[in-house]
């Protein structure tokens, strides 16, 4: 089971977060003092979903039999737990290269950056928990068939077919679909997105610092 500990990079964030809003409030252009703010406020959403998620991955737990253990639905079900972990673990560096020497500008920058690496993360585990959900359905359907038994021959017929189900539901959950998602569902609460990154952004800084 993954505990929920504070994680390094979101102490760190919420430490860079509040020393940039306090940074915010002693500008005189009052315009960048709501939009940092503003960037700030949108930090707190992301991390805020990425806990909920990451919380509600690490409630699904699984004991199979010694002779089920590798069966996919029971190892993917594992491998999301550990990328959750690992992901929970992973730090965030607050030091930016080649910062603006204008302090708006500054905080302005370091805030999407922010906003970036938690849309990344909030990607990441949003996947690992549709993964292990897809997991827990695939156990569910294989228990309501063996019942605590051995398959019987009428029964691998009926197993074939939740495994075949498994891999077409594994193969739908694609990136995209998850940043839909989050876009429909983040535009209904009527949060401020304009510096939400693109879908190629945030791939693109996955694959660098992931």
């Amino acid at each position: 089971m993954v505990k929920l500990t504070t994680p390094s990079w979101q102490s760190t964030l919420a430490t860079v977060v509040c020393e940039l809003s306090n940074q915010s409030r002693n500008i005189v252009n009052k315009d960048c003092t709501y939009v940092n703010e503003a960037r700030a406020l949108r930090v707190t959403e992301l991390m805020r979903d990425y806990q909920d998620i990451h919380r509600r991955v690490s409630q699904y737990q699984a004991n199979p039999k010694p002779d089920d253990y590798n069966e996919m639905g029971y190892s993917t079900l594992r491998q999301c737990h550990n990328d959750a972990k690992s992901l929970l673990n992973a730090p965030f560096s607050a030091e930016m290269l080649h910062p603006p020497t204008d302090a708006v500008e500054a905080a302005k920058r370091q805030l999407q950056r922010i906003i970036l690496d938690a849309s990344a993360r909030r990607l990441m585990v949003q996947k690992i928990f549709l993964r292990a959900t897809t997991a827990v359905k695939w156990i569910d359907a294989r228990n309501a068939i063996l019942r605590g038994g051995n398959a019987k021959n009428g029964d691998v017929s009926k197993l074939k077919q939740i495994d075949s189900r498994f891999s077409q539901d594994l193969n739908s959950i694609t990136d995209q679909r998850i940043v839909n998602a989050f876009r429909a569902k983040d535009q209904q609460a009527g949060y401020w997105l304009d510096d939400d990154p693109a879908l190629s952004t945030i791939l693109e800084w996955i694959g660098v610092n992931y």
